[in-house]
């Protein structure tokens, strides 16, 4: 396992948070007085995070946004251009075997997570409606029901819940096309009585195989409509995905019969709706129809603050239904521990997005082979045609051995972020510096695990575009190795170093020192007349070294350890340097 830290102590606090791990013999989850609750009455805060990518690829998690528009049935049309269809099937059923196996749902429990949301793509389970032998009626792929078992399974062993979410419809749920697969040339699921049949077909299919399953959280019956239901774009225009309809007549029946359907089957299972508007736009929700729902809400890149959530809020009291944020994510680590701080203050679970892709912002990285960065810059028109064994191996690699678990890059700073941070303000070592008696060195990049204001401080922390309406912004430049505010780069050798460090941002590293005494603190730095100071033990020590314009190392100062523990502040003044490592050497 390529780890590039273990910060176990992180999460060990697990029993002070209170409602945080189901306990499978407390049964089924349901609703109950605004709650999520299990069969004893016990409140439970979901904390998960969804399977995105495994089921249903995404393009942007394979860096193939612009691969059509990034749906799966594009990449895989391509792929077979390149490498012809028998191989393309060879290399997805790779993919389905190895990018979520055991090893990395136990690892989700053991870093504290309790529950897993699944994003479903029909294609799995059943034949498209076009593609049926027979019209009306329904082809099952037992394939696709047994990886579900086998998740179920890996669930079940951690004591954890499996929610089931019908990400991918038959047709497609909205205008936003890769989320659900969807091809805009065909009827979408609104437009085909057939594909909404089918959907019905299939929630009373997983109704009949989970009903006696108490370890299946919910049913979360479609994923982010964004439809524009009430014509204001014309049939199916869009226009906002839905985000102006005030009646919704459609979903809402819609809703109704799925919910109907099940309940022929399936009485105990809990039910989730989401709104259109990607799960947000509830106006003309009816009256609740059913004793056991939930609604679930979805919420990025917006400010954390009360407004954002006082919608969803007024919207539990006005119907009595539990909350929960069924997706978040594709942040940074600051953005993460205010929204799970937020939501969780108002007894509202969570279940993030994604847990591995490529890309480093979240608790797996998929780090692809070199070949695969090729067939990329091929498909995105920045490099040749690679040949069809060349596309090949490149292909077969990601499916069968870069995706897994053991050779994915685990991101515990995310991890702590998630569970540890919203609950406690103290910031805990990123990695053991340890001073020994001939001193010591520590990189840059490794400063504390923490809050910003508490492990670090730095101008840009996170993306916030849809409440400024601004453009994208990003936190860490770099998008290597941790997902705070601070930028890190890498070397030629693939060494990281802090980059961008500028005026008034800083870093915190807790070191153990063996020994007492007096050490010269130096520093590996370089920029353009950049300056950087220091504080140990929260007393600033005075002296500021101005950085060179390559790497040196240059003595900062002189001073006073403790045995055992200290903390050393390391403050940028002035113009933008870089930072590589420090070190203690005993005076």
């Amino acid at each position: 396992m390529k780890a590039l830290f273990a910060a176990a102590a992180s999460l060990a606090l697990l029993s002070a948070m209170g409602s945080s791990g189901p306990a499978l013999a407390d049964g089924y989850l349901r609703a109950k007085d605004k709650r999520i609750v299990d069969e004893t009455g016990r409140p439970v805060i979901l904390r998960g995070m969804g399977l995105g990518g495994w089921m249903l690829q995404e393009g942007y998690m394979l860096r193939l946004g612009d691969l059509g528009r990034g749906q799966e049935h594009v990449i895989r049309a391509e792929t077979a251009k390149l490498v012809g269809p028998q191989r393309e099937a060879a290399i997805h059923q790779a993919w389905l075997d190895n990018h979520t196996t055991k090893a990395d749902i136990d690892a989700m429990a053991a870093m504290g997570f309790n529950s897993v949301r699944l994003p479903m793509h029909y294609g799995l389970l059943t034949l498209a409606a076009d593609q049926e032998p027979v019209p009306g009626q329904d082809t099952w792929k037992e394939d696709g029901f047994k990886r579900i078992d086998d998740l179920l399974a890996w669930t079940k062993a951690n004591g954890m819940y499996l929610i089931l979410d019908l990400h991918a419809a038959p047709g497609g749920q909205g205008n936003d096309l890769p989320i659900a697969d969807r091809d805009p040339a065909k009827p979408s699921l609104w437009q085909s009585p057939e594909n909404r049949r089918k959907v019905v077909a299939l929630w009373r299919k997983l109704a009949a195989r989970y009903k006696d399953e108490p370890a299946i959280g919910a049913y979360d019956l479609l994923n982010e409509p964004n439809w524009d239901f009430d014509g204001q774009y014309g049939p199916g225009g869009g226009g906002d995905h839905g985000c102006k309809d005030e009646k919704q007549t459609a979903l809402w029946d819609y809703y109704k019969e799925l919910t109907a359907a099940v309940r022929e089957i399936d009485k105990r299972h809990m039910i989730i709706l989401e709104g259109n508007c990607w799960g947000n736009n509830y106006k003309g929700l009816p009256a609740v129809w059913d004793d056991n729902m939930a609604l679930s809400f979805h919420k990025y890149w917006n400010v954390n603050d009360e407004a954002s959530i006082a919608t969803v809020l007024k919207l539990r009291e006005d119907t009595g239904l539990p909350l929960w944020l069924g997706e978040s994510g594709e942040n940074s680590n600051a953005w993460f521990r205010d929204a799970i701080a937020l939501v969780e203050k108002h007894e509202i679970g969570w279940a993030f997005w994604p847990l591995k892709k490529i890309g480093f912002n979240q608790p797996l990285e998929v780090t692809p082979n070199p070949g695969y960065a090729k067939l990329v810059d091929y498909w995105t028109k920045k490099g040749p045609q690679p040949t069809a064994d060349e596309a090949y191996a490149a292909l077969m690699t990601l499916a069968s051995k870069d995706v897994r678990f053991e050779n994915n890059i685990r991101h515990d700073d995310v991890v702590d972020a998630m569970i540890r941070q919203p609950h406690d303000e103290t910031t805990r070592p990123f990695k053991d510096h340890r001073i020994g008696a001939k001193g010591g060195t520590f990189a840059a990049v490794d400063y504390d695990l923490g809050a910003l204001g508490q492990a670090y401080s730095d101008r840009d922390t996170a993306n916030y575009h849809v409440s400024t309406g601004g453009q994208r912004t990003s936190w860490n430049n770099g998008r290597t190795y941790r997902n705070d505010g601070v930028d890190i780069a890498r070397e030629a050798d693939g060494g990281a170093y802090v980059e961008d460090f500028v005026d008034g941002e800083w870093l915190k590293y807790t070191v153990v020192v063996d020994k007492a005494g007096t050490y010269d603190l130096a520093v590996s730095a370089r920029g353009e007349g950049g300056k950087l100071s220091a504080a140990v033990n929260g007393e600033a020590a005075g002296a500021t070294v101005t950085t060179p314009a390559a790497w040196t190392t240059v003595r900062l100062l002189k001073v006073n350890l403790l045995a055992g523990r200290n903390t050393v502040v390391l403050r940028a003044n002035g113009a933008a340097g870089q930072v590589r490592n420090l070190s203690l050497k005993l005076h």
